[in-house]
């Protein structure tokens, strides 16, 4: 199937006592049982529920993925990822990563003996040079965030294949409509389902994908074990979101591009990143392995002051000054204050992360309001 006819239909069967088309929301906790053992696939819910695995279904058919396993949020799929390592293990990851991830790496695992090496990841053969004995996972995202660098996942992936290194991609800015990492290599994918996936900013969610059937038990294990893991409306709501991803996608991607081209020669912006400009780094190594460029944009204002960039962020009317991104409606963001406010200063400057730099996440609006409410932002 086709990635349009897969969001719709992907693990998703009339239901047999009624024939609903949509799939049920299956409400319980427990699950009767003929005799201790004997029971129809399900025992508790926080192991598996028919709601959640029909949308597990679907996000590994849109990957491209034998397995997935949904999470009550990214940071809960991220933790489960971490918790494959043991202490005296060695992660290679970004330099540019979201705020979340590097907290629960540098706060969280560090503590238990994780070490981790955050570097320039936008040459692929950088990865070589911090791999020894110790390492265990290579962990990136592309596009980053908030600064849009572009990963090579095919050339780090025969470098972690090499090595027999477990490759994750952070695959949440591009969504699985733009990018699809298992097909170029990885071993897991992750996504932060809250945004594109869910689309509606009305669910907080986390998926793992992968193919490889004794990683998906150690993953699934963790997974029953901890216990984080969505009930049974958040699936609900997701399995509803997918169903126009791929219409929601190709509206933030040619919003997107018309803001980018509007914004890059703005008096009032300094530096631009948005991957489909040819003169954005790796942009030829995104248009490999990206099918669009996606709705995801950051600038830095002109001379502008922490005092002059909150007075900007503020002044949007259609933009909404909020965390998150890959809503339907557009978002704009401080990431110095809001999502990379865990990241120390030095660290988040030397690649740009700057107290000028504003995130949007470019919703679906009609394109007209959204670029009059930028100038009108930007004029004040």
């Amino acid at each position: 199937m086709k990635f349009g006819t897969k969001a719709i239909h992907a693990g998703q069967e009339p239901d047999p006592t009624t024939g609903a088309i949509m799939t049920p929301i299956y409400q319980t906790s427990t699950y009767w049982q003929k005799s201790p053992g004997d029971n129809k696939g399900y025992e508790y819910s926080r192991g598996t529920n028919p709601t959640r695995k029909a949308l597990e279904s679907c996000l590994a058919a849109l990957e491209n993925a034998k397995h997935a396993l949904a999470f009550s949020s990214g940071m809960g799929a991220t933790d489960a990822v971490m918790k494959l390592l043991s202490p005296g293990d060695e992660v290679i990851t970004g330099n540019d990563l979201y705020g979340g991830s590097y907290r629960i790496f540098t706060k969280i695992f560090a503590n238990y003996g994780v070490k981790f090496h955050f570097i320039d990841m936008t040459r692929a053969e950088n990865v070589k040079e911090y791999i020894n004995a110790n390492t265990k996972l290579i962990w990136i995202e592309t596009p980053t965030n908030p600064t849009m660098q572009i990963v090579d996942i095919a050339a780090v992936a025969d470098i972690a294949k090499a090595k027999d290194l477990l490759l994750a991609v952070d695959n949440t800015f591009a969504s699985p409509y733009l990018q699809n990492p298992m097909d170029l290599g990885a071993d897991i994918v992750m996504h932060s389902v809250t945004k594109y996936l869910g689309g509606h900013s009305d669910v907080v969610m986390g998926a793992l994908m992968l193919n490889d059937d004794e990683l998906y038990k150690r993953l699934w294990f963790i997974y029953n074990a901890c216990g984080a893991t969505p009930g049974p409306m958040d699936s609900f709501l997701v399995l509803r979101g997918l169903k126009t991803l791929h219409l929601r996608m190709k509206a933030h991607c040619e919003n997107g591009r018309q803001i980018a081209e509007f914004l890059k020669d703005h008096p009032k912006v300094d530096k631009i990143y948005w991957p489909g400009f040819t003169d954005h780094p790796n942009h030829d190594i995104a248009k490999k392995q990206m099918r669009d460029f996606g709705g995801m944009i950051s600038i830095t204002l002109k001379g502008a002051d922490l005092k002059e960039t909150y007075r900007v962020a503020s002044s949007f009317k259609v933009f909404a000054l909020a965390e998150s991104l890959g809503g339907v409606e557009s978002l704009i963001n401080h990431p110095v204050s809001m999502t990379h406010g865990s990241i120390p200063k030095e660290e988040r400057e030397k690649v740009g992360v700057t107290e000028n730099l504003l995130r949007l996440s470019v919703g679906v609006e009609d394109i007209e309001d959204l670029l009059e409410d930028i100038k009108q932002a930007l004029s004040n």
